[in-house]
C-alpha cells in the first residue's frame, strides 16, 4: 500500500520458526486466489514463483486448501517463473525443476499452464545461449497475451493492468530478488517485463529474470519469503519502523506488523513496491532475531 510518494507501507508476518512459515503463508496465497478468480476478466490466477528455498514451502499447499475448504480450482492457474536460470529442466540449477518437484507434480494444473523457459534456444554443442534472445521469447509468449487477456476491467488507478496475481519471491543475504542484483545494470531497465542477465554473480551465470517494471506495475499481491539468521541485515536495512497489529487471522502462531519501508531502498528486494497492489513479507524469528522494531524474542515467548 502506496501512503504518499516517500513512503510504503508493508505488512510483516512473523513466524517463531521456518516450519510453520507454510501455515502463515498459505493463507495469503488463498485469498489472492479467491480475489483472482472473483474479480480477473479470464476468471483465472496467475501465479509467478522463484527458486532458491521457497518451493519448498508450497508442499502442502494443496491440502492447505482442503483444510481451509476451499476449491483450488487447478484448471485456472498459470503459473509463471519470476525468474530461472539458463539450463535444462532436468538440470539442478534449474528453478522450474524445484517447483515441480515440491509443487507441480502434486497438483493437476495442467501443463499447458505451466511456462517455462523456451529450452530449445539453450546452448548446445554447436551455439551459444543469448540470455536476451530467451527474455524476448518469453516475454513475447508468456507475459504479452496475459496482458492482453485482461482487457481494460483489470486496472489499477493510474490505468496499468494487473497481470499478475500473486508474485512469491524470496531474496538474497545480498538483498538480490528475482535475479536483479545489487549494482547491476538491470537494476535500470525500464522497458522489458522479462530480461536477460549474462553475468550473474552468482552460478549459473546466464539467467531471465522479471523485471522492476513487471513486478512494480503488473503485479498485485507480492509475498516475500525469508528465514534465517543471514536476512536479518537485509530486513534491518530494508525496514524503517514497525507497528504490532496483533496475531494474524487464522495463524495463532504469527505475529502481524505494518512496517514503512526505508527510503531510498538499499537493496533490490527493498526496490519491490507494487502500486496498485500488495506487499507482504513473511518471516521466521530467526530472520528478525535481533531487529529492534520487532522485538520478537518475548513476544514470540508469549505464543
Amino acid at each position: 500500500m502506496m501512503l504518499s510518494q516517500d513512503s510504503y507501507c508493508s505488512d510483516v508476518l512473523l513466524s517463531p520458526s521456518k516450519a510453520s512459515i507454510p501455515g502463515v503463508l498459505h493463507p495469503l496465497i488463498h485469498k489472492s486466489f479467491l480475489t483472482a478468480i472473483n474479480t480477473s476478466p479470464s476468471s483465472t490466477f496467475t501465479i509467478a514463483l522463484s527458486g532458491g528455498s521457497l518451493p519448498s514451502f508450497l508442499s502442502t499447499l494443496s491440502e492447505s486448501f482442503i483444510d481451509a475448504n476451499i476449491d483450488p480450482q487447478w484448471d485456472r492457474w498459470h503459473v509463471i517463473l519470476a525468474d530461472e536460470r539458463l539450463v535444462p529442466s532436468t538440470d539442478d540449477d534449474s528453478n522450474i525443476r524445484a517447483i515441480r518437484q515440491f509443487f507441480l507434480d502434486k497438483v493437476p494444473i495442467p501443463s499447458s499452464q505451466i511456462h517455462g523457459i523456451d529450452e530449445s534456444l539453450l546452448a548446445s554443442s554447436s551455439s551459444s545461449t543469448n540470455a536476451a534472445a530467451v527474455a524476448a521469447e518469453y516475454q513475447t509468449r508468456v507475459l504479452e497475451p496475459l496482458i492482453s487477456s485482461q482487457g481494460t476491467t483489470n486496472t489499477g488507478e493510474d490505468g496499468t493492468k494487473t497481470v499478475l496475481d500473486c508474485v512469491l519471491l524470496g531474496f538474497g543475504p545480498d538483498g538480490h530478488t528475482c535475479s536483479l542484483f545489487p549494482d547491476h545494470i538491470l537494476l535500470n531497465e525500464t522497458d522489458l517485463l522479462v530480461a536477460g542477465i549474462e553475468d550473474s554473480p552468482k552460478p549459473p551465470p546466464q539467467r531471465i529474470t522479471l523485471t522492476f517494471r513487471a513486478l512494480n506495475e503488473l503485479s498485485r499481491d507480492v509475498i516475500f519469503v525469508g528465514t534465517g539468521g543471514s536476512k536479518m541485515p537485509i530486513l534491518e536495512a530494508t525496514f524503517k519502523s514497525a507497528t504490532s497489529t496483533g496475531k494474524n487471522e487464522g495463524e495463532k502462531e504469527s505475529l502481524k506488523y505494518q512496517v514503512t519501508l526505508v527510503n531510498p531502498p538499499v537493496y533490490p528486494c527493498g526496490m519491490v513496491r507494487p502500486r496498485n497492489g500488495t506487499l507482504s513479507w513473511v518471516v521466521d524469528a530467526d530472520a528478525a532475531q535481533d531487529l529492534a522494531i520487532f522485538n520478537p524474542s518475548p513476544c514470540c515467548s508469549q505464543l
